[in-house]
This record gives structure tokens, C-alpha cells and sequence, in this order.
């Protein structure tokens, strides 16, 4: 049942869970077309890497990233909403032309998929992004590999909309940038 669960952002002392969380995330057998880490190149970090990876998804407006946390303390999934703005490049080199969110990052473990969590963490994540002022978050975006068809039919399910734009990767996959807009009267 998800109201067993807190939806929260993590707090810059929380490194310890954010980096055990991440692992587990890539230990997931869809990790390969979810993510664009390897477990190899995560367990290669130092302790400062995930202290600073934590502080910076916990403060500011830049990023956030927001868990569902068990009552035993126990965290069981993630979403995390990087800011991209108006002006600055992204991670391909285009030029962002408004302000938007990227969300990355979104793992859910396998016993708990299917239970409503992933709408919750989303809920929280845009909640915060659209709350954003000066300038206002204008759409949230994200991209999902052509091959993780799970994930693609929950965020068309979400609201998040195609919108033809295709990035190669190097191993000659796909991914699929998907987008939602700033809702009418969203306070920010």
C-alpha cells in the first residue's frame, strides 16, 4: 500500500542511502536501458562524490531529488528533477530556450512496481518543479530508451507527451525525449 510510504526530498546528510539506493538501481535488470551509468562506474566513486551528488539534490533550486522512504527508514524509490535554464546548453549542446526540469534517475524497486509509488514520487517532483519562481519551470522533460516500453506507457499514462525528438546513442539505441507542460495556474 503506497500511503505506507513518505514522499520527501533527501537531505544533503543522506549520501549513505542516496549512493545504497543508486547501486541497487543499477543492479536492476532494466538498468542497461534506464540508466546511463554502469554499477561499475558508481561503485568507482569515493565517499566525497555521493556527499556532494546528496547536498546538491537536496539544496538550492538547481536539482532535488525526492524518495519514498518506509517506515522502517528504508528507502524504495527515486525520482530526481535537475533544473536546465533559459540560455544555458544541456547535455547534448543545444541551447535550452526556456527554463525546464529533466527528470532522471526514476527507480522504483521491483516489489514495489505497480503500486501507485511512481505516480507519488512524480506528484511530489513536479509539484516542486512548477513552484519554482523567477524564472518559472515552463515544461518538464524527460528521455526513455526506445527499449523500455514499461516506463515509456507510465509516462504517457502521467501526461508526459512525445515529442519527436530523438537522441543516438552510442550503442546505437534510441532514446525518446517525452514532455509535459506547466499546467494552467500552477503557483510559482
Amino acid at each position: 500500500m503506497t500511503d505506507d510510504f513518505v514522499i520527501r526530498a533527501v537531505r544533503g546528510d543522506e549520501w549513505e542511502k542516496v549512493k545504497e539506493l543508486r547501486l541497487g538501481a543499477l543492479r536492476d535488470p532494466a538498468a542497461a536501458v534506464a540508466f546511463l551509468e554502469t554499477l561499475e562506474g558508481a561503485l568507482s566513486q569515493d565517499d566525497a562524490y555521493w556527499q556532494r551528488r546528496a547536498a546538491g539534490a537536496a539544496e538550492g533550486r538547481g536539482a532535488r531529488q525526492f524518495v519514498a522512504e518506509a517506515g522502517d527508514g528504508s528507502w524504495v524509490g527515486s525520482v530526481t528533477v535537475l533544473i536546465e535554464a533559459q540560455g544555458a546548453t544541456d547535455f547534448f549542446g543545444e541551447v535550452i530556450e526556456q527554463q525546464q526540469g529533466h527528470v532522471v534517475g526514476v527507480f522504483v524497486r521491483p516489489e514495489q512496481r505497480g503500486s501507485g509509488l511512481v505516480e507519488r514520487l512524480f506528484d511530489a517532483a513536479l509539484e516542486w518543479a512548477w513552484s519554482l519562481e523567477e524564472p518559472a519551470t515552463e515544461r518538464v522533460r524527460l528521455f526513455v530508451h526506445e527499449d523500455n516500453a514499461r516506463a515509456e506507457a507510465f509516462y504517457r499514462r502521467y501526461g508526459f507527451e512525445a515529442t519527436g525528438v530523438l537522441i543516438p546513442l552510442e550503442t546505437g539505441a534510441k532514446e525518446r525525449e517525452y514532455v509535459v507542460v506547466r499546467p494552467a495556474g500552477a503557483v510559482g
